[in-house]
Protein backbone atom coordinates (compact mmCIF):
# COMPACT_ATOMS: atom_id res chain seq x y z
CA UNK A 1 0.00 0.00 0.00
CA UNK A 2 1.28 3.22 -0.84
CA UNK A 3 1.36 6.59 1.67
CA UNK A 4 0.32 9.97 0.03
CA UNK A 5 2.34 12.84 1.30
CA UNK A 6 1.37 16.52 1.35
CA UNK A 7 3.88 18.20 -1.44
CA UNK A 8 7.44 18.65 0.00
CA UNK A 9 7.07 16.78 2.95
CA UNK A 10 8.21 13.10 1.59
CA UNK A 11 11.39 11.29 2.63
CA UNK A 12 13.80 10.89 0.20
CA UNK A 13 16.16 8.15 0.35
CA UNK A 14 18.39 9.99 -1.51
CA UNK A 15 20.46 13.06 0.99
CA UNK A 16 22.07 15.96 -0.36
CA UNK A 17 25.23 14.48 1.47
CA UNK A 18 24.80 11.40 -1.36
CA UNK A 19 24.93 13.51 -4.13
CA UNK A 20 27.28 15.65 -3.07
CA UNK A 21 30.08 13.00 -2.42
CA UNK A 22 29.16 11.13 -5.32
CA UNK A 23 29.58 14.31 -7.88
CA UNK A 24 33.27 15.48 -9.67
CA UNK A 25 33.24 19.14 -10.52
CA UNK A 26 35.16 19.26 -14.26
CA UNK A 27 36.75 22.41 -15.61
CA UNK A 28 40.04 24.45 -17.06
CA UNK A 29 40.48 22.16 -19.84
CA UNK A 30 43.52 22.44 -22.00
CA UNK A 31 45.39 20.65 -24.69
CA UNK A 32 49.11 20.36 -25.06
CA UNK A 33 49.97 18.39 -28.45
CA UNK A 34 47.94 15.41 -28.30
CA UNK A 35 47.59 15.69 -24.12
CA UNK A 36 44.35 16.39 -22.73
CA UNK A 37 44.42 17.83 -19.03
CA UNK A 38 41.57 19.15 -17.09
CA UNK A 39 40.52 20.14 -13.20
CA UNK A 40 38.71 17.82 -11.28
CA UNK A 41 36.97 18.97 -7.64
CA UNK A 42 36.50 15.90 -6.04
CA UNK A 43 34.25 15.94 -2.71
CA UNK A 44 35.61 12.47 -1.49
CA UNK A 45 38.67 13.92 -0.96
CA UNK A 46 37.68 16.77 0.81
CA UNK A 47 37.14 19.60 -2.20
CA UNK A 48 41.14 18.84 -3.75
CA UNK A 49 41.27 20.07 -7.06
CA UNK A 50 43.69 17.37 -8.82
CA UNK A 51 44.70 17.86 -12.58
CA UNK A 52 43.80 14.90 -14.61
CA UNK A 53 46.17 13.84 -17.75
CA UNK A 54 44.92 12.21 -20.45
CA UNK A 55 47.21 10.60 -22.66
CA UNK A 56 47.18 9.66 -26.47
CA UNK A 57 46.84 5.89 -25.54
CA UNK A 58 44.31 6.25 -23.47
CA UNK A 59 45.76 6.13 -19.96
CA UNK A 60 44.40 8.88 -17.51
CA UNK A 61 46.83 9.77 -14.20
CA UNK A 62 46.70 12.61 -11.48
CA UNK A 63 49.36 14.94 -12.14
CA UNK A 64 49.38 16.36 -8.58
CA UNK A 65 49.41 13.88 -5.80
CA UNK A 66 48.16 14.42 -2.52
CA UNK A 67 48.46 17.20 -0.47
CA UNK A 68 48.57 19.23 -3.16
CA UNK A 69 45.49 20.75 -3.81
CA UNK A 70 45.45 22.92 -7.78
CA UNK A 71 43.22 26.17 -6.83
CA UNK A 72 44.78 29.22 -6.57
CA UNK A 73 42.69 32.41 -4.28
CA UNK A 74 43.78 35.31 -6.54
CA UNK A 75 40.95 37.89 -6.70
CA UNK A 76 39.50 35.77 -3.26
CA UNK A 77 37.24 33.19 -5.91
CA UNK A 78 39.83 31.75 -7.93
CA UNK A 79 41.23 31.78 -11.71
CA UNK A 80 43.24 29.38 -13.75
CA UNK A 81 45.08 27.69 -11.30
CA UNK A 82 47.39 25.76 -13.64
CA UNK A 83 49.22 25.26 -17.17
CA UNK A 84 50.98 23.07 -19.02
CA UNK A 85 54.30 23.57 -20.99
CA UNK A 86 56.67 21.31 -22.53
CA UNK A 87 55.67 18.21 -20.56
CA UNK A 88 55.82 19.84 -17.25
CA UNK A 89 52.54 20.85 -15.20
CA UNK A 90 52.82 24.60 -13.30
CA UNK A 91 50.16 24.92 -11.20
CA UNK A 92 49.26 27.24 -7.90
CA UNK A 93 49.16 25.16 -4.53
CA UNK A 94 46.18 25.89 -2.36
CA UNK A 95 47.52 25.42 1.10
CA UNK A 96 50.47 27.80 0.49
CA UNK A 97 49.54 29.68 -2.62
CA UNK A 98 52.98 28.72 -4.19
CA UNK A 99 53.63 27.74 -7.46
CA UNK A 100 55.20 24.70 -8.55
CA UNK A 101 56.16 22.70 -11.16
CA UNK A 102 55.92 18.59 -11.73
CA UNK A 103 56.89 16.37 -14.39
CA UNK A 104 55.80 12.77 -15.08
CA UNK A 105 57.42 10.85 -12.12
CA UNK A 106 58.70 13.06 -9.91
CA UNK A 107 58.01 15.26 -7.26
CA UNK A 108 56.53 18.70 -7.19
CA UNK A 109 58.81 21.26 -6.52
CA UNK A 110 57.82 25.15 -5.67
CA UNK A 111 59.25 27.67 -8.06
CA UNK A 112 58.40 30.93 -6.25
CA UNK A 113 59.54 32.02 -2.69
CA UNK A 114 57.53 31.10 0.78
CA UNK A 115 55.75 34.37 0.97
CA UNK A 116 52.00 35.82 0.88
CA UNK A 117 51.74 36.27 -3.31
CA UNK A 118 49.31 34.64 -5.20
CA UNK A 119 49.45 33.99 -8.69
CA UNK A 120 46.81 32.72 -11.63
CA UNK A 121 46.38 32.58 -15.54
CA UNK A 122 49.67 31.20 -16.41
CA UNK A 123 51.02 32.15 -19.77
CA UNK A 124 54.52 30.84 -21.07
CA UNK A 125 57.09 32.75 -23.27
CA UNK A 126 59.09 29.65 -24.35
CA UNK A 127 61.13 31.78 -26.37
CA UNK A 128 63.02 34.24 -23.53
CA UNK A 129 62.34 31.12 -20.72
CA UNK A 130 60.28 33.13 -18.97
CA UNK A 131 56.41 32.93 -17.41
CA UNK A 132 54.16 35.14 -17.48
CA UNK A 133 51.31 35.61 -14.69
CA UNK A 134 48.81 37.34 -12.73
CA UNK A 135 50.39 38.01 -9.22
CA UNK A 136 48.83 39.60 -6.04
CA UNK A 137 50.42 40.86 -3.08
CA UNK A 138 48.87 40.03 0.22
CA UNK A 139 52.34 41.16 2.32
CA UNK A 140 52.08 43.51 4.89
CA UNK A 141 54.07 46.42 3.60
CA UNK A 142 52.64 46.36 0.17
CA UNK A 143 49.15 47.09 2.52
CA UNK A 144 51.15 49.86 3.85
CA UNK A 145 52.48 51.36 0.74
CA UNK A 146 48.66 51.02 -0.68
CA UNK A 147 46.94 52.29 2.44
CA UNK A 148 49.60 55.40 2.67
CA UNK A 149 48.94 56.50 -0.61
Amino acid sequence: MSKVSPYGSWKSPITSDMVAQSTVGLGQVEIEDKTVYWIEMRPAEQGRCVIAKHHPDGKTVDVNPPPFNARTTVHEYGGGSYKANKGSIYFANFDDQRLYKVKPGERAKPITPETQLRYTDLAFDNRRGRIMCIREDHREESRKRLTQS
